[in-house]
């Protein structure tokens, strides 16, 4: 793999129209997107880049006297407010819906605040009819997907094309399931990291996480039970509150296994966002293609211990600095000195 410069995470937020999607974005943002009481106030999708908030990165920055910081990044798609029928094309969702399909997580926002000063598009406060609704469409949006990809792999199988016909199955398991009013993501991992599969960027093969804008109070058990049998993640946030959304960003990593990494001098000290799992050379790549291709050995020293010691020349006096080679798995808060051809 290669070009994974300034890797970035990109998350689309999707909900019912009037639940708190584009106050979130705000929030997230500082930005003044457009923010009224009526449905498809979001006419276009509105992109905001935000600064993950690590402390880490502040420290090592004032350890290495750096001249700039440099946060890694999350990227926030605000998607028009999706109604029953979207995948249709009822409403304004469904050519939003696209626009969600690059991105690699999905935060779905949930109306569970109640009153009647804000208009619900579906008249009352219902939290799990709502997520029934927006999976609803998410999921048909994709069995159109796979539909039409199907019959054009069924084809290519009858020629006796292994490598058709096993997609071809793959595509089945995939069905099977869409079928059955449940997301792709129910699927083994095999089928999941499939080249073919992977290339199709079905919407519920995103990982989702839940955001129920209210109060904890607000949040009833049978609602959390579902989302746990959804197989998925939550973050209770009071929107109106402007609460802290660092709980957001922090379980977008979790929910798609992301870690950073440092590189820290006089020059700048920035953090790196990359899969947890790669390796030096892998990581090296985030910070330049040319890094991994030519890769020889990297320099490595846990963050804590590079500040304990007081910087890189008593790291590297007392021992306390690490040569890694090609095999060596990256850990969240390694900061690292590439050494390359």
């Amino acid at each position: 793999m290669v070009g994974y410069i300034n890797m970035k995470l990109s998350i689309g937020i999707v909900g019912l129209p009037n639940v708190g999607k584009s106050t979130l974005f705000k929030l997230l943002t500082q930005n003044d997107v457009v923010i009224a009481n009526y449905p498809f106030a979001t006419i276009d999708p509105n992109v905001g880049v935000v600064e993950v908030p690590d402390q880490r990165l502040e420290t090592l920055a004032v350890l290495s006297k750096s001249k700039k910081k440099i946060p890694a990044v999350v990227e926030f798609y605000d998607i028009a407010g999706l109604v029953k029928g979207a995948s249709e094309g009822e409403g304004l969702g469904n050519q939003f819906l696209s626009h969600i399909r690059e991105t690699q997580a999905i935060v779905q926002v949930v109306r569970c605040f109640g009153g009647s000063e804000i208009i619900h598009v579906e008249q009352t406060v219902d939290p799990l009819r709502d997520v029934a609704i927006i999976n609803g469409e998410l999921i048909a949006k994709d069995k159109e997907s796979v539909s039409k990809w199907m019959g054009k792999l069924e084809g290519e199988a009858r020629t006796g094309d292994k490598a058709k016909i096993k997609e071809l199955e793959l595509a089945k398991k995939i069905v099977i399931l869409l079928e059955g009013g449940d997301p792709a993501y129910f699927c083994d991992a095999e089928t999941l990291i499939h080249p073919a599969i992977k290339s199709l960027n079905l919407l519920t093969i995103k990982p989702p996480i839940y955001l129920l804008n209210g109060t904890e109070a607000d949040v009833s058990d049978v609602l959390k039970e579902r989302i746990q049998a959804l197989r998925a993640h939550y973050v209770v946030m009071d929107l109106s509150s402007t609460p802290d959304l660092t709980p957001l960003v922090t379980k977008a990593y979790e929910v798609l296994g992301l870690i950073s990494f440092f590189t820290t001098g006089e020059d700048e000290t920035r953090a790196w966002t990359i899969v947890g799992g790669w390796k030096a050379p892998q990581a090296a790549g985030a910070i330049h293609t040319d890094f991994e291709n030519k890769f020889i050995r990297a320099e490595v020293i846990f963050w804590k211990d590079l500040i304990d010691v007081g910087g890189w020349t008593q790291a590297k006096q007392k021992g306390k600095l690490r040569i890694e080679g090609k095999e060596y798995e990256i850990k969240d808060g390694d900061v690292m000195v590439v050494r390359h051809g």
